[in-house]
């Protein structure tokens, strides 16, 4: 299975940048950007050790839950939309394959 998230290392780098920084800055009022920034570490564990044989569909189906399907809270700033996007985006591409 191909994914961009798996092939592009700049994407990868930044959604972990991303990651983290949401749960400094919102994780407080927003405790759920713990949960996705803990299944985006397994998703890039298992991107870099097999990315070849990736099964990834309890990550995503978690990440899918845990956003209410990638719904960004009103009162966060860009990264934090730009994380879910990001998620979302590498979601239904996994899915389409």
């Amino acid at each position: 299975m191909s994914l961009t998230l798996a092939n592009d290392k700049k994407e990868l780098k930044t959604l972990d940048l991303y990651s983290g920084a949401i749960t400094k800055v919102h994780g407080e009022s927003h405790p759920e950007a713990f949960e996705v920034r803990e299944q985006f570490e397994k998703i890039q564990e298992k991107i870099t050790t097999d990315k070849d044989n990736l099964q990834l569909d309890e990550e995503f189906e978690n990440l899918r839950q845990i956003t209410n399907n990638y719904e960004v809270p009103k009162d966060v700033c860009e990264t934090y939309e730009a994380t879910y996007k990001m998620l979302e985006q590498a979601d239904k591409e996994y899915h389409s394959q």
